[in-house]
């Protein structure tokens, strides 16, 4: 991929204390994955580089606001998140006790971002950037190619990833310290955010999201592995003898992820199919 400030930008996906900082409200189940990975100071590497360099560098925040907490529904997380009241504001066009807060940058970021170059989209709810104003924003500046970095990389930035999977456009995705190159196509139009309803590891270093969208129901795969990444849509489910199957075409090959089997509930096994003859088969963990 060919990397320059005229088409490239770079997208820092919530840099804020309640997820970076010790006295954020997640510090106890994220903070030994940000020192283990100086997630903190590689952030600080690329936001430097980016203005050395004259890179654009957009922002995309997470907010929560008083009148999100009177949502019908949520998932597992969304409701602890807003029980702890993570990224919590005031309001939307308030600022009282946003200073210091855990919705507030990260200070040692404070000179990147406010220094009048910066775009900071509007909040993404959730996880991905289907609520916010982020590809418009990347449009209306003809960037073609991001370079996505954040630290929750199996949530909002791995959502922001296959978000940004269904446009035509290149990207490096950076979820710290994991570094992995994708080609993307995002369509104008994005629907609702999708939830994981299983994730596995398996043999051979593949690591298998499958995600539901809350709207249409949709089955998407999400696959990352030592020789690339694999994302599909359109996906089938299925029981058989009590073993629920997810199954995504792609082409003349096929995938398969058994959620469990008849022995154990917390195994699994991929499968994938070319030409309807099998090609691979790996024993799989949930995890």
């Amino acid at each position: 991929m060919n990397i320059n400030k005229n088409d490239t930008a770079i997208v820092v996906i919530d840099p804020q204390n309640d997820v970076l900082s010790e006295k954020g409200v997640s510090w106890d189940l994220v903070g030994e994955s940000v020192k283990d990975n100086k997630t903190v100071e590689n952030i600080e590497r690329i936001f430097k580089a980016a203005k050395q360099n004259e890179f654009e560098v957009f922002i995309s925040p997470h907010y929560y606001y008083p009148t999100d907490h009177s949502w019908k529904f949520a998932g597992n997380l969304e409701q602890m998140m807003l029980e702890v009241k993570e990224f919590d504001r005031r309001g939307a066009l308030s600022l009282d006790g946003f200073l210091g807060s855990g919705a507030d940058w990260l200070d040692r970021y404070k000179p990147f971002i406010e220094d009048g170059k910066t775009i900071v989209a509007s909040p993404h709810k959730i996880y991905g950037p289907q609520t916010n104003d982020l590809v418009l924003q990347l449009r209306k500046r003809n960037i073609s190619k991001v370079i996505l970095l954040g630290m929750l990389a199996n949530l909002c930035v791995e959502a922001h990833l296959r978000e940004l999977l269904l446009m035509k456009t290149s990207a490096l995705f950076l979820a710290l310290p994991i570094s992995i190159l994708a080609n993307f196509s995002l369509p104008a139009s994005a629907d609702s955010t999708a939830g994981i309803i299983l994730s596995t590891k398996c043999q051979g270093g593949y690591k298998i999201n499958i995600w539901q969208n809350y709207t249409s129901g949709e089955l998407l795969y999400r696959a990352t592995n030592p020789n690339g990444n694999l994302s599909l849509g359109k996906g089938t489910s299925q029981a058989t003898e009590g073993v629920r199957v997810y199954k995504f075409r792609n082409g003349i090959y096929e995938y398969w992820v058994w959620d469990g089997t008849l022995d154990n509930p917390q195994s699994g096994t991929l499968e994938v199919y070319k030409n309807n003859r099998i090609l691979m088969k790996q024993a799989c963990r949930k995890s």
